[in-house]
């Protein structure tokens, strides 16, 4: 039954979390989370993603516990550790590569490939943990489940797959079980989720009506907001309840992170002359429980009051009256050792986010879709001002429903997802792919400089032969094949070459805009048909991942890769 078990690990920017299943294949699943913050009489599906290393970089604790420890530390202690919080941004919107480093709350440097592996690592153990101790310590091994590793939908694939290459390091799967491994794009699993529930498992009132999976041919966008990234996908029902992408993944950095700054900046404002700059490098930790406190408060819309933490009072009675550091600017007050932030000022904290968000989904409401709902889902959809501002924005257009428990409903999703895959059946491809392929030469078509020539004739070399347009529907299960011949009879092994490009055409694999994705070498030992010998080239695109599988007709000698997007 070990294909039927299921981990799911929703590892956030600001919390990250796991669900699991036990159930049979053939039931229906049963979903179990894990809760956390025991230690601080607290009862929470997530914990914060924050993660703390010795001086030495040796993994100490995640979550409630490096952040508690991380509070605890004098100066000079938080000086030499590394503490990290918030790094799953360090992989947005660029090319990742193994050896990047990502900085911690001190300033120190530390390999991110580590830091994420340990993270994972964690994970693992602390799930196999949990799960032994409500089956009456029966011992689970980490083969025994399918692993759900969740991640944004607009990231890079070279994002996508440094993920699973820190799983691999963290044990999590094996070489030869790599497809123990599924990644699942965060608003696809939350979508999964919300689709199966009725009217009663939505905050919002005027949901009305049947579940979205009973309903086919409804078209609806899923928000999800993260910490870190508004991830937004487009699906539509199909008969069955299975899902159609009808838009590519689109979004930006504007999530709930976007508040804290500018609370920040508001605090640095109010603490002028050097006193925030002071109280920030001084006392890390009492920062972060200030920090903390104000993600409870962000979910309000009404006037907010904090304790004014002990060391930052210090800090400003050194220079003036704390009350006069307040007077100086508009929307906070002081009462008797609370900072009263005015309900506007807390909106304006949101304006960047809001607008960001505003934009994303008027673009994709002017296509010629007809979408009849906006799914809001992820831990920063429980602010009231963000669901009160959407539903100003769009509501006389579309309903829009948040789940309850909205940073929940990834996790829950991933487990399903992990069951089954399948349920996406077609995705929007992200990029045009192609590969490297030569044909004969000739003048009148092609570029001199192409021109290749051997004992076989002459050839024109690096033509870009199209696999998948950009914006093409690909199903989840399709493989595609193309049958591939040597340019050299003598050639006893064939190099495979892919290239990706935002662009609907292109003649060469070096022109603008495209860039290598991925190579393989199929062994073609037996030369004795010369060039009169086939490849046959399987790709598979419809999945989250990208395939492809090299095989000589000959010999049967393969080779498959999952296409290599990292930058060495």
């Amino acid at each position: 039954m070990g294909d039927s078990y299921i981990i799911a690990v929703d590892f956030g920017t600001t919390f990250s979390g796991y669900a699991y299943s036990l159930t049979p294949r053939n039931a229906e699943i049963t979903l179990h989370l894990k809760t956390w913050g025991k230690l601080l009489s607290l009862q929470t599906t997530k914990t914060p993603t924050c993660i703390l290393f010795d001086e030495q970089e040796e993994f100490l604790k995640f979550g409630f516990e490096a952040k508690m420890a991380y509070n605890n530390m004098r100066g000079e202690e938080a000086q030499k550790c590394f503490f990290f919080e918030g790094f799953k941004m360090a992989l947005y919107g660029t090319k990742v590569n193994s050896h990047m480093m990502i900085t911690a709350a001190n300033g120190k440097s530390m390999k991110a490939l580590k830091v994420f592996t340990a993270a994972l690592s964690y994970m693992k153990e602390d799930a196999l943990r949990t799960i032994s101790k409500n089956t009456a310590g029966k011992m689970f091994v980490s083969s025994d489940f399918t692993w759900v590793l969740t991640v944004p939908a607009i990231w890079d694939p070279s994002a996508k797959q440094f993920m699973r290459e820190a799983a691999t390091q963290a044990g999590i799967v094996t070489e030869g079980s790599e497809d123990k491994l599924v990644i699942a794009l965060e608003p696809e699993a939350a979508s999964l989720w919300c689709k199966k529930l009725s009217a009663n498992g939505f905050i919002t009132e005027e949901h009305g009506g049947e579940a979205l999976d009973q309903s086919a041919g409804t078209q609806y966008i899923v928000v999800d907001c993260g910490g870190g990234t508004i991830d937004i996908t487009v699906h539509e029902v199909l008969n069955g309840g299975a899902l159609k992408e009808l838009h590519k993944a689109s979004g930006n950095n504007l999530g709930g992170q976007t508040i804290d700054a500018n609370f920040k900046l508001f605090l640095r404002e109010i603490f002028s002359g050097g006193v925030w700059d002071e109280y920030e490098k001084k006392y890390p930790g009492e920062l972060q429980k200030m920090m903390y406190d104000f993600t409870f408060l962000k979910k309000t819309d009404e006037d907010v009051q904090m304790i004014c933490p002990y060391n930052l009072g210090l800090l400003a009675q050194k220079h003036q009256g704390i009350e006069r550091f307040l007077k100086e600017v508009k929307g906070a007050s002081w009462d008797d050792g609370w900072i009263k932030i005015s309900r506007a000022k807390l909106r304006s904290f949101f304006d960047d986010s809001l607008t960001g968000i505003t934009n994303s989904l008027r673009e994709i409401l002017r296509k010629e879709l007809n979408i009849q709902v906006i799914l809001l889902v992820g831990g920063y959809a429980d602010s009231q001002i963000l669901r009160q501002h959407i539903i100003d924005e769009f509501g006389h257009q579309c309903k829009v429903l948040c789940p309850i428990q909205a940073q929940e409903a990834i996790m829950k999703g991933a487990v399903m997802f992990g069951r089954n895959p399948a349920v996406v059946k077609t995705r929007k491809s992200t990029f045009t792919y192609g590969l490297s392929v030569s044909e004969r030469f000739d003048e009148s078509r092609h570029k001199n400089f192409k021109k290749y020539s051997n004992k076989d004739g002459d050839w024109c070399i690096d033509i870009f032969m199209k696999l998948v347009e950009i914006d093409e529907d690909v199903s989840w299960d399709e493989t595609r094949e193309h049958i591939l011949y040597p340019v050299d009879g003598d050639d006893t092994r064939m190099k495979i070459r892919f290239y990706r490009t935002e662009r609907r055409k292109a003649r060469y694999v070096d022109e603008w805009g495209i860039e290598e994705a991925g190579s393989f070498y199929v062994n073609m030992p037996d030369t004795k048909r010369g060039m009169n010998r086939q490849v046959k080239l399987e790709l598979r695109f419809g999945s989250t991942e990208i395939t492809a599988t090299g095989t000589d007709k000959a010999s049967g000698s393969t080779k498959s890769i999952k296409m290599d997007f990292m930058t060495k």
